[in-house]
């Protein structure tokens, strides 16, 4: 006989979390018509290190609205691809690895289209993604989460990463890829997959704004509650 030894308590401090996030930030909803197709997610996510999201969308939208489509980008040389790429903080890293990337695709796929994956259970799609060059798990739950698929994958960027370690939600050095395999099997049962991007979207701003990478401003925070770094910190005086 197997004992039912009750939910993973973590799993009620993520929906306590999501609720005081939304009472001090507000709703964070990414509307239907603002998720992307997975090809552009992905190249999103590619050039994206290191650079304000606002970049980024600028940098991908321009591949797109100058080239045509995914699969006149794979043609372009490195390095026109690297002037197109200026907004970017590591240009040539950025161009080299979507190069890499997008002919990748082609060679497995004959071309850069990414509709299979609709077709496979989202750990298989990830790990599919997680084959091509420059894609690790941050992006590959983003093309599943973020994109147009919208499947339950949560995406992990530094701030959230950052914020789970400093909850006792996750281990203290745990990477993307292990914060992701330790949230998953505790998210709420009930979140949709637009619950897990909220809550992304959430964490960042609260990253954003209290718990900031140098300094947590835990005085205020709305995590404090159940947060082992706020609970442990003195009150401001």
């Amino acid at each position: 006989m197997q004992l039912d030894l009750g939910s993973d308590p973590r799993t009620d401090v993520l929906r306590r979390l999501q609720a005081a996030l939304i009472q001090r930030f507000g709703r964070i909803i990414r509307p239907p018509d603002k998720r992307r197709s997975p090809e552009w997610v992905l190249v999103h996510g590619v050039i994206g290190a290191q650079t304000k999201t606002a970049a980024s969308n600028a940098s991908t939208d321009g591949l797109l609205e100058e080239f045509g489509n995914w699969d006149a980008v794979a043609e372009v040389p490195v390095d026109k691809l690297e002037s197109r790429l200026q907004r970017q903080t590591f240009p040539s890293v950025a161009a080299q690895r979507l190069s890499d990337c997008l002919n990748a695709i082609v060679e497995e796929r004959g071309s850069v289209d990414l509709r299979h994956l609709s077709n496979l259970p989202t750990e298989e799609a990830i790990a599919w993604l997680e084959t091509l060059p420059g894609v690790a798990r941050k992006n590959s739950a983003g093309v599943m989460n973020a994109s147009t698929l919208n499947r339950k994958a949560m995406v992990i960027d530094g701030h959230h990463r950052r914020i789970m370690q400093r909850m006792g939600i996750v281990p203290a050095k745990a990477d993307t890829a292990k914060t992701y395999n330790a949230l998953m099997p505790i998210v709420p049962n009930e979140w949709s997959a637009e619950d897990m991007d909220e809550h992304h979207l959430l964490l960042k701003k609260l990253g954003q704004t209290f718990c900031r990478p140098r300094k947590a401003e835990c005085e205020g925070c709305p995590a404090r509650a159940d947060c082992q770094t706020g609970t442990q910190s003195s009150p401001a005086r």
